[in-house]
Order: structure tokens, then C-alpha cells, then sequence
């Protein structure tokens, strides 16, 4: 009764915000044409509020300080509780707004939001033009309106493990493909290694492993199909990777607390070495950046991209690797809220990629001293990365819950995608795509 409570609720919320307006009209809060302030005009007694998630609240406290100090502004983060796109919608929906939020940048995302109602374009912002060609056009629009930028890499899906726990057991390279890694998986359980760490409480990493194993579906054009009927998530194709990853569950690869752990214990049980692989994202890794210095982290920790047939990754930008800017009816936080971001990707970014040890998107600015090898491979990945559900289907249903309640033994496989596909089918009709 829950599940499909919840299922209801973000139907309702799509088709709640939708109905305020035109779908395809661009509709400004504020007149006159768009102007980009510079990065450190005075903004004393302007007060600007973002929003975060959990997992995001950190990452713009370098920024927030030198904008404050450097403008006079008072930019203020609020933490949004989990499930944060959730609790984000319902108070947009409500007609409750922030300056700026963290937020997918996917097209599905960005909808949800009813972005051309409640988002400002940033099509034309000056420091587009510096992103590095593997993130320039992967993300950030409806249609060709761009409503959120990157300000760190975007995740990929993938593998992280710790090198020690490997070479210990006698692993002296990575798995070339799905099958082989569950191989090494099961040489690893027979010496008494928990070969996969899942987070089955805290629930949203556990779409990863059925979305890896889509990968090359994915470049075959997987989610197009689904995007038109064509395919469902009670295909084979996505079926199969659903009872993939239970087989691998109850073939007792996993860590024994699955059904209680959470991120936080994810991330511990990887760098000490009571697991030797989880498949996470970049925000994975920025726990453990929060945990250890870049040497330890070098010395422990590796990551490869991983797919059916090699190794390829999944790209999914989250909500923490980039920002929208929210029509407030406020002509003067607006332009203040496009000014720091203009001062974020501008004269602070160089300071705030070293602040964050993070990769750079931008290819006038190099990467920092002290970026873990891990990070720069999940990076470097993108350029043979594939794209995820939530970057190519045109409506993001709950398929992370549902495998969480598989996990719980509350679904079958079969339940979690044909409840997942009811739910893709009203979230996408109340997107107004084609066909629903």
C-alpha cells in the first residue's frame, strides 16, 4: 500500500506542476532580456537561498564563502530531507522556491520540474563555452533550452574496489565484462571475501546493478524503445537483469546486513576492506573522499566502468554534480542567483575544484594537485560511457525502490518491473510524451 502511495503521489506532482502552464511555452518570471552580472559585483543585502540534498549540502560551502566575502551577498544552504527529488517537487508544486537547487540534469529531471515555468534559461551563460567536449553536450536541457549546469563531472556507474582486498586474494587485474566479474566474485566468497557491498536500506544505489547490466542495450537503442513502446520493462532485456542481480543476492554474494545498510556503512565497509566491490557512483567516492586522504585512497581504493560485453560505463549526472536557477518573481535574486554561478564557474572555479580534490569540466582549468586515480578514471570513462535511465528515458520511475522491496523479499522480479512499468507509464503521460 505504500509503494503504490508513493507511486500516486509522484504521478500527482508531475501532473500537478504540468498543469500550471503550457508545457511548450517559455514562460519568464521576470521581463526584459537575460543579462549576465559580473562575478563580483556588489550584491550587499541580497539573500539567496539553494537547496541541497544530504549528499550535496558540502559541496558549495568553498563557493558560498568567497561569494559572500567578495560580493556582500548572504547565500544561505539549506538541506533538503531524502528522498530529496521527492520532497524537492512537492514543495516546487506547492509554490515553495529556492534561488538555486541541486538537481539531476537529465531531461526527465528537468521536467518533473516543469522547467519552462519554474527554471531560468541558462543557454547563454558565459562560462558554457568552457566546458571540456565530453560534458558540453551531454546534459542540462529540454529541448535545446539549457536549465541546469555542471559544476563537477557526472557520474558514471561503475565499480569501485579495494585494490588491497584484490591483490591479497590473488586478483591481479580487473574484470573485463559482467560475467567475469561475478566470477572473481565467487573465488572471492569461496576464501571467505564479501565480494559486493549493497546499501538495501538507504535504497537508491540498487538500480545501479540492473542499469549496468543494460549497458549495451542502452547503446542498442534500449531506452528509445521503451521511450516508444516498443520495449517495457517486462522485456526480457530488463527483466533478465532484474533476476541477474537477485541470483547474485541469494547466491550469497552480497554482505549479510543487505536489507539494513546504508550509505554510510557502503562506504566504510569498501575502504576497510570487509568488501571488495561496490557498483556506486561519483558521490560514492566523494564519501570517501570525506574519510580519507588522497594517498590512502590511492593506495586502497580503484574504480572500472563495467557492462555485459567490457568494460563501459553508465552515465547518470545526479543531483549532485550540477545546479538550476529558479524563477522567483524576484528580478533582482534572479540575476543574483545567475551572478553566482557565473562567479561559481568563473574566477572561483579553479579554487573550488582544489577545495572539492575533484576533476575539472572546464579545459581551461587543469585538475588540482591531490584528485584520486579512482576519481580520474570514473571521468575518463565518459567518453565511452553510454547513457543511463534517467539521462535517456523520458520519465524516471521508482525502479530503486522497487528492487529495495525485492531485496526486503516484498516484490518477485516480476513485480518490480511490471510495477516500475506502470509507474514509467503515468509519470511519462503526465510528462506529455508521445504516445501515452
Amino acid at each position: 500500500m505504500k509503494r503504490w502511495h508513493h507511486l500516486v503521489v509522484a504521478t500527482t506532482l508531475v501532473l500537478s506542476v504540468a498543469a500550471c502552464s503550457d508545457p511548450g511555452a517559455d514562460q519568464s518570471a521576470s521581463s526584459g532580456p537575460v543579462t549576465w552580472a559580473e562575478p563580483t559585483a556588489k550584491l550587499d543585502g541580497v539573500n539567496l537561498t539553494i537547496w541541497a540534498a544530504q549528499n550535496s549540502n558540502a559541496i558549495p560551502k568553498q563557493v558560498v564563502d568567497a561569494f559572500n566575502k567578495a560580493t556582500g551577498a548572504n547565500v544561505k544552504v539549506v538541506t533538503i530531507p531524502d528522498p530529496y527529488e521527492q520532497s524537492v517537487q512537492t514543495k516546487v508544486a506547492t509554490g515553495d522556491k529556492p534561488d538555486l537547487a541541486f538537481w539531476q540534469p537529465t531531461t526527465s529531471q528537468l521536467t518533473a520540474l516543469n522547467a519552462k515555468t519554474n527554471l531560468q534559461p541558462l543557454t547563454d551563460a558565459p562560462w558554457l563555452k568552457k566546458f571540456s567536449p565530453a560534458v558540453g553536450r551531454m546534459t542540462g536541457f529540454v529541448g535545446d533550452t539549457r536549465y541546469a549546469t555542471l559544476v563537477t563531472s557526472p557520474a558514471v556507474e561503475g565499480v569501485y574496489y579495494n585494490k588491497e582486498v584484490l591483490a591479497a586474494n590473488g586478483i591481479t587485474s580487473t574484470p573485463k565484462n559482467f560475467d567475469e566479474m561475478v566470477t572473481v566474485a565467487r573465488a572471492l566468497k569461496a576464501k571467505g571475501v564479501t565480494p559486493f557491498h549493497e546499501m538495501g536500506a538507504d535504497r537508491w544505489a540498487t538500480q545501479w546493478w540492473v542499469q549496468v547490466q543494460l549497458a549495451d542495450a542502452a547503446k542498442n537503442g534500449l531506452w528509445k524503445k521503451i521511450n516508444t513502446k516498443q520495449e517495457t520493462f517486462n522485456s526480457p532485456v530488463v527483466l533478465n537483469a532484474i533476476k541477474k542481480y537477485k541470483s547474485l543476492i541469494d547466491e550469497g554474494l552480497f554482505n549479510k546486513d543487505i536489507k539494513t545498510a546504508k550509505f554510510e556503512d557502503q562506504g566504510k565497509a569498501l575502504l576497510d576492506g570487509k568488501a571488495a566491490m561496490a557498483v556506486q557512483v561519483n558521490s560514492f567516492f566523494g564519501q570517501l573522499q570525506a574519510t580519507a586522504d588522497t594517498a590512502t585512497l590511492d593506495k586502497k581504493i580503484g574504480f572500472f566502468p563495467i557492462s555485459p560485453s567490457g568494460n563501459v560505463g553508465t552515465f547518470i549526472p545526479d543531483q549532485s554534480n550540477a545546479l538550476v536557477a529558479f524563477r522567483t518573481g524576484d528580478a533582482k535574486r534572479e540575476a543574483a542567483a545567475r551572478q553566482f554561478l557565473s562567479f561559481w564557474m568563473g574566477p572561483d572555479y579553479k579554487d573550488f575544484i582544489a577545495d572539492r580534490k575533484t576533476v575539472s569540466i572546464e579545459t581551461s582549468v587543469p585538475n588540482p594537485a591531490g584528485v584520486p586515480t579512482a576519481l580520474q578514471d570514473a571521468h575518463a570513462s565518459l567518453s565511452n560511457s553510454v547513457g543511463s535511465m534517467q539521462a535517456l528515458a523520458v520519465a524516471n520511475p521508482d525502479l530503486y525502490i522497487n528492487l529495495a522491496d525485492m531485496i526486503s523479499g516484498a516484490m518477485s522480479p516480476e513485480k518490480v518491473a511490471s510495477t516500475t512499468q506502470a509507474q514509467f507509464d503515468q509519470l511519462a503521460k503526465a510528462a506529455g510524451a508521445p504516445g501515452f
